[in-house]
């Protein structure tokens, strides 16, 4: 049942009244009633016959009567004098749009979590952890690198193999740097995106101090470069800190 005023005074309507359909009227016709009387007095769409009462009325005819389950029960209670008067009870209208309202909030909520993690783990995928592989791959071998040249800095054959190294590192970094700017980073893992980059940052130039050293054998070259190197795994072991605290 509604109750709204009409000429003056509350009354009762059924909801086949307020959707002003026959009670044997098929579900598309009471579909199109629905929204051309929607479409009448919400105020969204026209302004001058904007009814605040009546689109809850219409709303609330409409749950009903659209859903083939309901509008047998709702049939049933109309052919029951003891509960015709009892179907509509504004209390009760309120409560269920209150608790509607809350269902959809809740809904959002979880979709809005769902798909902030999904955006989690497709960057840890597809940015965090490719580019942890491969500066493991730059800045793991260096030591061995140095230890090996150590021998003699000066033979041919020693430096070509770390000049080999040296390539290797930098198709890595290209990769590395590739990927870290295939995805926009989750504003949850802010932090560390910044490590990463700056780690990236800090291999580049590193790697541009051994080079230098190949080509002058200048041990600062060789230092600055192991320094900045060191600076880099620092930087990439505070990434996967923060990447253990976010998880």
């Amino acid at each position: 049942m509604t109750l709204r005023l009409y000429n003056g005074r509350m009354e009762h309507f059924t909801h086949y009244e307020t959707l002003d359909v026959s009670p044997t009227a098929s579900h598309a016709d009471i579909k199109r009633a629905y929204r051309r009387l929607a479409k009448q007095f919400h105020p969204d769409s026209n302004r001058e016959t904007a009814n605040h009462d009546r689109i809850a009325a219409i709303n609330a005819a409409y749950e009903i009567l659209g859903d083939p389950q309901q509008r047998q029960s709702y049939d049933r209670q109309l052919h029951d004098p003891s509960g015709f008067y009892r179907r509509y009870d504004p209390v009760e209208v309120n409560n269920r749009q209150q608790r509607t309202a809350a269902a959809q909030a809740q809904y959002q909520q979880r979709k809005t979590g769902r798909d902030s993690d999904e955006q989690l783990q497709r960057w840890l995928s597809q940015v965090y952890q490719p580019v942890n592989r491969l500066l493991l791959r730059i800045l793991n071998p260096l030591a061995d690198q140095i230890d090996d040249l150590a021998a003699d800095p000066f033979d041919d054959e020693l430096l070509g193999d770390f000049q080999l190294y040296l390539d290797d590192c930098r198709d890595y970094l290209q990769q590395a740097q590739r990927s870290f700017r295939s995805l926009p980073n989750p504003s949850n893992v802010a932090g560390v995106a910044a490590h990463l980059y700056y780690c990236l940052n800090q291999v580049g130039d590193g790697l541009d101090e051994l080079e230098r050293f190949v080509t002058s054998y200048d041990d600062y070259y060789l230092h600055t470069g192991q320094e900045l190197f060191r600076i880099a795994a620092g930087l990439r072991r505070d990434a996967q800190t923060a990447i253990r605290e976010i998880r």
